[in-house]
């Protein structure tokens, strides 16, 4: 997903895999039943580029779209891939939607040229408060955790958050940052990098509170004024010793001309305009989520026709389960 500096969604996109594993004895004939945020009714249209194992009846698929009619082989296999486009809206209508509408666990905001030279940004980081509560009970710290008569976590009715990340791209010119303060976590930064990582471990979102921010502050390259003041160029402190020259003639006839006298507005001004060039353009979060499909995509049913199985005893009745995970890696990007 590619976010405008507005919030509004250039392109989002989700990749989803069923993953099928059959530890059945004999030769089951499973039919599975997908569905939509809205239904089975636009499945046809909703999946986009779907691809199946070469068990599923195909022809089953073209007359009723959602179901999957199989006989499965032994073991783990993908059964199905697709893609779904979470813009369900007409060119006309982007412009009036936001993030908001796609409902993500987690929602990225950068403010760049903070401070008196425009030398900070801050990242802030809001978790959607219903995944914020999910998280802090599945830790046994509400009514709704484990133990406590509420829905397990890990399941759509309350979905786990997990593995929170924020990468943030930095211009080639950047030298170091001087200051780098998290509200939570740890923010890593190797000077000369191309990029500032920020991790929030899943004990620190389990403590309470969806609002997280980051604030730094950007060197960049020396100028002439840095050179003049720290001429090892190593950030030393030179005030109060004996500078010497190398330069200058041994003995000087006429003494050096003063430069041009420049005032602090003016090298606050030269500095904002430096600084800015040095500011970060995007940033992407990573996270994974249990219980949730950023496609809202699911499975209805799974039902096994005793009366086309084969090896299979009547009494019998395997266990069935459905378990959901949305993993992105750097997926949700932000510009600014």
């Amino acid at each position: 997903m590619t976010l405008a500096p507005s919030g509004r969604p250039l392109a989002a996109f989700a990749n989803g895999t069923i993953a099928f594993t059959s530890k059945v004895s004999g030769v089951p004939d499973i039919a599975v039943t997908l569905t939509g945020p809205s239904g089975k009714h636009n499945l046809n249209t909703l999946l986009e580029l779907p691809v199946f194992h070469p068990c599923v009846r195909l022809a089953r698929w073209r007359e009723q779209p959602g179901l999957l009619s199989f006989i499965p082989p032994d073991g783990r296999f993908t059964l199905a891939g697709y893609e779904v486009d979470l813009l369900p809206f007409t060119d006309a209508r982007i412009a009036k939607s936001n993030s908001n509408n796609l409902k993500l666990p987690v929602s990225l905001e950068i403010k760049t040229g903070l401070g008196n030279v425009g030398s900070d940004f801050e990242v802030r980081l809001q978790i959607n408060t219903v995944f914020a509560a999910s998280t802090i009970s599945s830790r046994g710290g509400g009514a709704g955790g484990r133990g406590f008569g509420g829905p397990q976590t890990g399941t759509p009715a309350a979905p786990s958050l997990q593995d929170l990340t924020v990468t943030v791209p930095l211009p080639v010119d950047v030298r170091n940052l001087s200051e780098v303060r998290p509200s939570k976590g740890d923010a890593n930064y190797n000077p000369g990098g191309q990029f500032l990582e920020w991790s929030i471990p899943d004990k620190e979102l389990a403590s309470g509170g969806s609002f997280f921010s980051l604030l730094c502050t950007v060197v960049g390259p020396m100028t002439e004024e840095d050179v003049d003041s720290d001429p090892t160029g190593f950030g030393f402190n030179t005030s109060g010793r004996v500078e010497y020259s190398y330069d200058e003639p041994y003995q000087a006839s006429e003494p050096k001309a003063k430069a041009d006298e420049t005032t602090a507005e003016e090298k606050d001004e030269r500095r904002t305009t430096q600084n800015k060039a040095l500011m970060p353009s995007s940033a992407s979060v990573s996270f994974a989520v249990k219980g949730w499909t950023a496609s809202g995509i699911k499975v209805e049913s799974i039902v096994i026709d005793p009366r086309r199985s084969r090896g299979l005893g009547e009494t019998v009745k395997p266990y069935k389960g459905v378990k959901y995970l949305t993993i992105s890696k750097g997926g949700v990007e932000v510009r600014c």
